[in-house]
């Protein structure tokens, strides 16, 4: 589904867009969306595509992989059938979505592309898991104060960082240490703590619901989600460097060239998110993308969701692609609307010779 987008921006956005030779793809589980960001003929172009629950969003050698409510969707990229897709000759990828594992509702959070495999943050279990056709999914790791994977959110897990390379987890952040169902809660605006997987040590505690930790260049960054930041993290002794500090609870985070890009949530007024530092320091909260620039932390860019959309999970960049677009599972032409069309993707015929 496409329709116009309700939000503002930086008037610089298209240009930051084509100086990063990127685009951008964000989930919205309130909204039950994920959202294509990109720009054609120097404008920004919105594409929403439905997915219940939307959440984590990975890129995966044959394009992208979704976790939603109960499944993790895989959308391979279609670079040739892109330009033909009515209004042709506007968008440069395609993403259609063509297969799905069931995991069941294991709350699943971030999902990442890892040794070959889609790893996925299984918050109702507490623990990091992988999919194979037979089972619902296959535990790979757990903190080392949970006593069993069982279906009771104890910590809330909800991020994974893998190796600059890609064959392995390296850290993960969680909303407290709690072996008892739903316990991470009795402390959420000081308990959160991102930890290495290696040996389940707490590299650093004191956060404010912590979200998306990640490597980049050497350096490991994380999102003290309920103050607003986006922090450095000194992989050595802990240390916590405040590089931005923004309006909203941020969550989903990229990176490229020098900049970061990070989702931010309005507050909703409840047990959960209520009373959190962030409502203190800015009376304003934006929902929507902004651009920091990693080394001054500056704000290069912002786009702000002005209503329909509350929440951002996650935000994935396509470097090298200008306009994506992204056909769901529920996809169909509609007969009253002449853009409207079934995307096939088929192979070429085979030849006679």
């Amino acid at each position: 589904m496409r329709r116009q987008a309700k939000e503002t921006h930086s008037s610089n956005l298209p240009q930051l867009l084509e100086y990063l030779d990127c685009s951008v793809v964000i989930s919205t589980y309130q909204a039950g969306q994920v959202i294509s960001m990109g720009c054609h003929d120097e404008k920004l172009n919105f594409g929403f595509c439905n997915f219940p629950h939307a959440m984590g969003i990975t890129r995966t050698p044959s394009g992208l992989a979704l976790a939603s409510k109960y499944e993790v969707w895989m959308l391979p990229a279609q670079r040739g059938l892109a330009p033909k897709i009515k209004p042709e000759n506007t968008f440069d990828i395609a993403f259609l979505t063509r297969s799905c594992h069931i995991t069941g509702p294991i709350m699943s959070h971030e999902i990442a592309w890892c040794d070959k495999a889609i790893v996925v943050v299984n918050t109702l279990c507490n623990c990091l898991a992988t999919i194979e056709d037979t089972w619902s999914f296959i535990p790979l790791w757990k903190p080392p104060f949970i006593n069993e994977t069982t279906p009771s959110d104890r910590c809330h897990l909800n991020g994974v960082a893998i190796d600059e390379e890609g064959k392995s987890p390296l850290y993960v952040t969680m909303h407290g240490i709690s072996n008892v169902a739903s316990g991470w809660r009795e402390n959420k605006a000081t308990g959160g703590v991102l930890m290495e997987t290696n040996h389940g040590e707490i590299l650093t505690q004191g956060l404010s619901m912590p979200h998306s930790p990640r490597l980049y260049r050497g350096e490991l960054y994380v999102l003290n989600s309920g103050e607003g930041q986006l922090l450095r993290i000194n992989r050595k002794n802990g240390e916590k460097e405040i590089i931005a500090n923004l309006p909203g609870f941020t969550r989903g985070l990229d990176f490229i060239s020098n900049t970061a890009i990070i989702g931010l949530s309005r507050i909703r007024e409840s047990a959960i998110f209520g009373g959190l530092p962030v409502t203190k320091t800015h009376t304003n909260l934006h929902c929507g993308v902004a651009f920091i620039n990693i080394s001054t932390g500056q704000l290069q860019g912002f786009c702000w969701f002005k209503d329909g959309v509350e929440e951002i999970f996650a935000v994935s960049v396509l470097p090298g692609f200008r306009n994506p677009i992204l056909i769901g599972p529920e996809a169909k032409a509609d007969e009253n609307d002449e853009n409207s069309q079934t995307i096939w993707a088929v192979p070429p015929p085979k030849s006679s010779n």
